[in-house]
């Protein structure tokens, strides 16, 4: 358990919250949400010790251990990855180092026979003889197989590293647990059985994360941190988010009585109560939606980009033809004689073990690289918008946004310009700023008013949640939803790809798979599973 009481922070004079008084208790899962620049980060440094709070304090339960997710890659550069796990339990860690190194002497005395006893005896108390084998559980668990488990970290991937590290932060099922972005870079499999794993999780969880499928899988809380306060909310990220729209929009319905709010209030608590199937908290998220007091649902003030893709015309019956298309990199076969023709509304999930597989297939549609074989062709009508996943060259310019946003428009006005810069919630003078200071989520949102701008009828997106905070992925997810033309993609955004598409095509070195249907349907079907294994 961990109880915050009056804690506040602030740096200068700017205050990020304040006054804040919660629990945080064993058996939930607490979702950190909040506008980029918020805290949310700030606010789990605060929870851990690492950042000194300006007033308040934070205290945990008696005897209890927190474990929090490390986020510089290159810490454990010099210990093997198994040790580094291990190191995740640091009263474990020295114990065993410590009654090594005692063992190791040659001068043996009576006195190292007394201290080795008692260490041995707190070894065992802390499952000791069990840590390698969990240690090496967690690893296989998270995808890093036996074979890496004696390799020095340093010998590792950035993607791997990630992995290592959230299992040093799971080893020994700490009473506490602080996750910030646990997803990132993690395939959509190794996701999933985080997922399970944390809905499992009998402790204290407390997570930051821009994945709203993993929030809603394992959350029985929301912690908001907006407008310098930090709110507690029962129920998962989209019980949040829709409970905050219904209120804004009564909010802006003036002419309702109070009576009337209350019912619809009530009403929409009730169904997604009854509605909860999605969750694996399923359980215990209906239970703290039901004891919700209604006052408790406001408005978010958050501000939403207005993403609006307008096609110029609708697509004619030819828009894709592919024919035994093939791609190698660097001597890895990344996809073999791929074949698919794209049909009227499709919006296509493309899959593969190997991401460079999608950025490599979008590279060749899009005309920016050539296939080792085979053809493809797209029809007359289509007018496509491309996302690609690597776009820093096209900010290396010190051009203000409206600038650098003309150079994709036959419109070049300033008014016209500025409407769609404001669309992507770039206001008033914040149009002037230079287009190499940006930061990631600007980057995108940016690209995004380009894709805009072309009026076009097919979207090729290559990892389009990258770097968007909650706010924007969710604009961007309902857009793509109602969008009337095709969509191919590669994600891992797991409700992005279940909301948005209905085709599911996954390429490897070995063949491929063609399914029209949705992403969960696929992924929970044991005999295309069989299939997908041979792709490999």
């Amino acid at each position: 358990m961990i109880t915050v009481s009056n804690l506040s922070i602030q740096f200068g004079k700017r205050v990020l919250f304040q006054d804040v008084n919660m629990k945080f208790t064993p058996g939930n899962c607490y979702g950190i949400i909040g506008a980029n620049g918020a805290g949310k980060s700030t606010f789990l440094k605060m929870l851990s010790g690492e950042i000194e709070n300006s007033r308040g304090t934070v205290s945990l339960g008696s005897g209890e251990r927190l474990s929090v997710l490390r986020q510089n890659h290159s810490e454990f550069n010099d210990f093997t990855v198994l040790s580094t796990v291990l190191m995740g339990h640091a009263k474990l860690w020295s114990v065993m180092n410590e009654k090594d190194a005692i063992y190791e002497k040659t001068d043996f005395t009576d006195e190292d026979g007394h201290r080795a006893s008692e260490l041995e005896e707190q070894f065992a108390e802390m499952d000791g003889w069990n840590a390698e084998s969990d240690a090496a559980n967690l690893l296989s668990g998270l995808g890093v197989k036996e074979e890496f488990h004696h390799t020095l970290m340093s010998e590792l991937s950035g993607k791997e590293k990630v992995k290592v590290l959230l299992a040093q932060a799971l080893l020994g099922k700490p009473d506490n647990l602080l996750l910030d972005e646990p997803t990132n870079d993690l395939d959509l499999e190794t996701v999933n059985w985080l997922e399970n794993y944390l809905a499992n999780f009998d402790n204290t969880v407390l997570v930051v994360s821009h994945d709203r499928h993993f929030l809603d899988s394992i959350c029985t809380h929301i912690v908001d941190i907006d407008f310098n306060r930090v709110q507690q909310f029962p129920g998962n990220y989209t019980f949040w988010y829709e409970s905050s729209q219904l209120a804004l929009r009564q909010q802006l319905t003036q002419n309702k009585k109070a009576e009337e709010r209350k019912k619809e209030l009530l009403e929409f608590i009730a169904r997604f109560s009854a509605n909860a199937s999605k969750s694996k908290q399923t359980t215990s998220r209906k239970k703290m939606i039901e004891k919700l007091n209604i006052e408790e649902i406001k408005p978010s003030t958050r501000k939403y980009p207005g993403i609006i893709f307008t096609p110029e015309r609708e697509p004619g019956n030819m828009i894709l033809e592919v024919k035994g298309l093939s791609k190698s990199l660097n001597g890895t076969v990344l996809f073999k004689d791929l074949n698919f023709t794209m049909q009227k509304d499709n919006k296509i999930i493309f899959l593969s073990k190997d991401t460079r597989a999608m950025t490599a297939l979008f590279e060749i549609l899009k005309g920016h690289d050539q296939p080792d074989s085979g053809t493809f062709e797209w029809g007359q009508t289509i007018l496509k918008a491309y996302l690609p996943l690597e776009h820093e060259e096209l900010f290396i310019t010190d051009i203000s946004l409206t600038d650098w946003l003309a150079q994709f428009s036959t419109d070049t006005t300033e008014p016209y310009l500025r409407g769609f810069l404001g669309k992507m919630l770039f206001s008033g003078d914040e149009i002037y700023k230079k287009a190499n200071v940006l930061s990631g989520g600007e980057k995108v949102r940016c690209m995004i008013a380009r894709m805009m701008i072309r009026n076009a009828n097919v979207m090729m997106l290559d990892t389009p949640t990258n770097h968007l905070d909650l706010e924007s992925i969710q604009a961007f997810n309902n857009t793509l939803i109602k969008f009337k033309g095709n969509i191919l993609m590669s994600s891992h955004d797991h409700e992005f790809i279940q909301t948005v598409c209905n085709r599911v095509i996954e390429i490897g070195p070995k063949g491929m798979i063609d399914k029209l249907m949705e992403y969960d349907d696929y992924i929970s079907d044991e005999r295309l599973n069989e299939q997908r294994k041979k792709l490999y």
